[in-house]
């Protein structure tokens, strides 16, 4: 790959980071004046503490997918672990974690939407990095493709590495992107607490 266009991937992968958070912000905006129904409900309660799994199960997914790809997607194709499953596993894992993020509305309509609205940013995101992938790969990346799905993880496909290099920076980097989706947690039980302190109007609520 050129020094050109590796640049231009990292930007997309940049762009994904990009993408996520003013996704989560633009989301916080809105939720300001939405809530979920009845706000202190077991149903609510339970959504929140499915909501935290979730977040967990993304950063846990993240740093896995991120000992296998280690600023490696660029130089070349990486098949093995959460790659062999998925082509695109961080974007998977950070699909899910948004839908946590919205799941601590308490609402499981709001937790969904998040993950989905999520996972269409990111297929446009990764429709863009695979034309990147392909003018460097070439029959290769197309072979990879064929075989293993874009979004929708196939773990009959599961297969890995005897080792793997891995590279301290970027799992740095990774867990503290990945604290945006805990970050949820706080902001969304204080926006709570405004609205049933009337201090912030509810136009929505949601189950």
């Amino acid at each position: 790959m050129t020094t050109a266009s590796s640049r231009s991937l990292s930007g997309y992968q940049h762009a994904r980071r990009v993408v996520l958070f003013l996704m989560l912000l633009a989301a916080f905006c809105i939720l300001l004046f939405v809530s979920s129904y009845p706000e202190e409900s077991e149903f609510h309660e339970f959504v929140e503490a499915v909501g935290v799994s979730l977040i967990g199960i993304a950063i846990i997914g993240r740093l896995w997918c991120t000992l296998y790809i280690g600023g490696r997607k660029s130089e070349e194709i990486v098949a093995n672990g959460p790659y062999s499953i998925v082509r695109n596993p961080l974007y998977v894992f950070s699909a899910i974690g948004a839908a946590g993020a919205g799941a601590q509305t308490g609402s499981a309509i709001i937790g969904l939407i998040f993950g989905v609205v999520t996972v269409i940013a990111f297929i446009v995101v990764a429709l863009r990095e695979e034309k990147h992938l392909r003018d460097k790969f070439g029959e290769a990346y197309d072979a990879y493709c064929a075989r293993v799905p874009r979004m929708l993880p196939n773990f009959s496909l599961y297969q890995d590495a005897p080792t793997i290099t891995v590279t301290p920076r970027t799992l740095y980097t990774t867990f503290f992107d990945s604290l945006v989706f805990f970050s949820a947690m706080p902001v969304f039980e204080f926006v709570e607490h405004l609205q049933l302190e009337h201090v912030l109007p509810v136009l929505l609520r949601l189950p």
